[in-house]
């Protein structure tokens, strides 16, 4: 007699099997837009937000292009980094707070535009910087349980929901995406730690508030630019943001029995200049220690650490046995720190 439920018993995996980054992938706009061209839009120099930030340029995303449309291409790229198709796919998890639309979720779009199986597909929105990292530990779980292949994107458009003329805010953001490919095997760059965290009480340090059930889009809001309004109290972030992104860096060492003198390189969301050195002091880790590219592409939210990644290990700055910490804090307020062994 048949039973009436149905149960899925999670793949067996070998002891040699190690769950771990099999591909990686970054895409950016082409249009580069300098500290110089900020002073058409707001009371500001070159010297100001280098000062403040350690930002120089960024990108910014074409007319034609969406959240989803970056995220494929990051996408196709990490596909292409291990040799993969993307009906090799089992699950496809998107990191945003730019989303293509209200609903349904990106990751819907990601998976028809990307040609994959009607596999599961949602995004991780809201986490701000931190989205990306902890969907890398969700994937990791999904992994270990099921056996299966899972695309983790992160991807954001923040040019085009900020407030041009809030200086104090929009020299900060580019657009990027940023993905990788989770899986199982023995040659994969293995994720050996994962901890993520979140203090809700302190939500509103880092918020767009206008656009949801509590303060609910209308036209008046709109008149008043108060869905591009994004809160950012500057000294209660950086606060939290090196107290956090330290603390969770130590803890993921701790689970591993490893210090902080045995990491090669350390690639943090790229918030601002001023955060990664405090970080990097907090840690007592030398700046060559630390990778940077936020002079180059700002502050992309979700995509900033694996587009970090991915150009640490193209240009050369990571090698086989390396041993690198992730880490990142965001709007949430949430921090994550994952160790990976190349």
């Amino acid at each position: 007699m048949l039973s009436l439920f149905q149960f899925h018993y999670p793949v067996a995996m070998t002891t040699s099997d190690r769950i771990g980054i099999l591909g990686l992938g970054a895409y950016t706009p082409e249009r580069i837009m300098t500290n110089e061209e900020w002073t058409e839009w707001v009371d500001t120099s070159d010297e100001w937000i280098t000062t403040r930030s350690g930002i120089k340029r960024r990108r910014i995303a074409g007319e034609d292009e969406t959240t989803a449309t970056m995220a494929v291409e990051a996408a196709n790229r990490a596909l292409k980094d291990c040799g993969l198709q993307p009906t090799a796919i089992d699950e496809i998890i998107v990191a945003t707070d730019t989303p293509e639309v209200y609903f349904p979720d990106t990751a819907s779009y990601v998976q028809h535009l990307l040609g994959a199986r009607e596999v599961p597909a949602y995004d991780l929105a809201g986490s701000g910087c931190a989205g990306f990292l902890q969907a890398l530990d969700i994937a990791r779980s999904r992994v270990g349980a099921e056996g299966r292949t899972i695309l983790v994107i992160g991807s954001e458009m923040l040019t085009r929901i900020m407030n041009w003329r809030d200086r104090s805010t929009c020299v900060l953001f580019g657009d990027a995406a940023g993905a990788v490919v989770v899986g199982s095997g023995e040659d994969t760059i293995e994720i050996l730690a994962a901890v993520t965290g979140t203090d809700g009480s302190r939500a509103g340090i880092l918020t767009l508030e206008t656009g949801g059930t509590r303060a609910p889009f209308s036209v008046e809001a709109a008149e008043q630019g108060l869905h591009r309004n994004i809160v950012m109290k500057g000294p209660e972030v950086f606060k939290e943001a090196v107290g956090r992104m330290a603390k969770v860096s130590r803890q993921v060492l701790e689970q591993t029995g490893l210090t902080i003198e045995d990491v090669d390189l350390v690639v943090p969301h790229q918030a601002n200049m001023r955060i990664l050195s405090a970080v990097a002091k907090a840690l007592h880790i030398p700046p060559e220690k630390v990778f940077a590219n936020i002079e180059d592409f700002g502050n992309t939210g979700s995509a900033s650490v694996p587009l970090g990644l991915t150009q640490a290990r193209d240009e050369g700055r990571i090698s086989a046995g390396d041993l690198v910490l992730l880490t990142s804090f965001g709007a949430g307020f949430h921090w994550a720190a994952v160790l990976l062994r190349f």
